[in-house]
């Protein structure tokens, strides 16, 4: 299969990519740091010699560089039977306090990003009548809670997208998934010591992702939410 996959250079995005390509899979990966995505191609490439993996630098912010992505994929694919729009990014605020702008930046990577690539993506897939969109949310897309400010209102928005999918996309045959993640142990949590395992690891989503897309042609799973096992913090 063609998979593609945002913000694959490490947490979440890097764990889906190592599960796609140790069933080799051809990948193709953007992140925005290309030093850490280039790293990963060599590490997961090293890993799993089956897998073709190819990527290209790309801040999902700017959507010049989404296009400019997802025209790569077209030219090197042609057609996507997976596409993971994992890219994201929190900074923490309240509407009334936070930063000037940061509605705007949030809606950028966490929202944009996704609404661009899969607009560019999606022709070819209708044509073909298949394949199978994951949109990777939040469990803050589902409930507010303090100093989420418009990193929520961004994920809340990200849900809108996925449900709207959902109901354009069945005459094509094209399946679209929304993962809701609570607390998982990435990079955004610094220096927390997981060492009594009371949040989950980006494995446990990439799991669940890969199960989703393996399910036959009439099933979809329409939701993904995953907490850790004690509750969110």
């Amino acid at each position: 299969m063609n998979v593609v996959i945002t913000g694959a250079s490490k947490g979440i995005g890097k764990a889906i990519a190592a599960g796609f390509a140790a069933e080799g899979n051809h990948l193709f990966l953007c992140a925005r740091n290309e030093v850490n995505l280039y790293n990963t191609v060599a590490e997961l490439q090293v890993k799993y010699p089956d897998s073709t993996i190819s990527a290209k630098a790309a801040d999902v912010s700017d959507k010049t560089e989404v296009i400019k992505f997802g025209e790569w994929v077209l030219d090197k694919a042609g057609a996507v039977d997976v596409l993971i729009n994992n890219a994201g990014q929190f900074l923490p605020g309240s509407v009334y306090n936070e930063e000037e702008g940061l509605l705007e930046k949030m809606m950028a990577v966490n929202l944009y990003s996704a609404y661009h690539l899969t607009r560019l993506l999606l022709p070819n897939m209708m044509r073909a009548k298949h394949g199978h969109i994951f949109n990777v949310c939040s469990i803050a897309s589902l409930q507010a809670y303090a100093n989420g400010g418009s990193y929520s209102i961004s994920k809340f928005a990200l849900m809108g997208f996925s449900k709207n999918l959902r109901e354009e996309l069945k005459p094509y045959n094209i399946k679209v998934t929304a993962v809701y993640p609570g607390a998982v142990m990435t990079a955004s949590w610094g220096d927390f010591d997981n060492s009594q395992h009371r949040i989950m690891e980006a494995n446990d989503i990439a799991a669940m992702i890969i199960a989703a897309a393996k399910l036959s042609p009439q099933a979809v799973v329409e939701d993904i939410i995953l907490r850790p096992q004690l509750g969110d913090l």
